[in-house]
């Protein structure tokens, strides 16, 4: 499966944007992120046995990941965006029924989108 995420940009502090993977099918799909010369964390996920969604804690309630069925995508809202979201933004996928956060557990990525978020 390729990968391809895109909707990354530059953003004030409190602002929004909404990233989207090109992906379907049964598969589950996490969005990670990685800081400059930080390691690659989980960031939300969405299981396709039953659609189950998981948040990182930094990021509870200010994003929501979703299924696009009509355009075939997994979409990550993020809201009330913070220099601390500033990271590349990638999207994996598991061939599993359920999501994980550790990122070995995924097995395509895609290439990434920078999201910066300045005051």
């Amino acid at each position: 499966v390729q990968l391809q995420a895109c909707g990354g940009g530059s953003v004030l502090v409190g602002g929004s944007l909404r990233l989207s993977c090109a992906a379907s099918g049964r598969i589950s799909v996490g969005w990670f992120r990685q800081a400059p010369g930080k390691e690659r964390t989980f960031v939300a996920g969405i299981g396709w046995r039953d659609g189950s969604t998981h948040y990182s804690d930094s990021v509870r309630g200010r994003f929501t990941i979703s299924r696009n069925n009509a355009e075939n995508t997994v979409d990550l809202q993020m809201n009330s965006l913070g220099p601390e979201d500033t990271a590349v933004y990638y999207c994996a996928v598991r061939y599993a029924g359920t999501v994980s956060v550790r990122k070995d557990q995924y097995q395509s990525w895609g290439q990434g989108t920078l999201v910066t978020v300045s005051s």
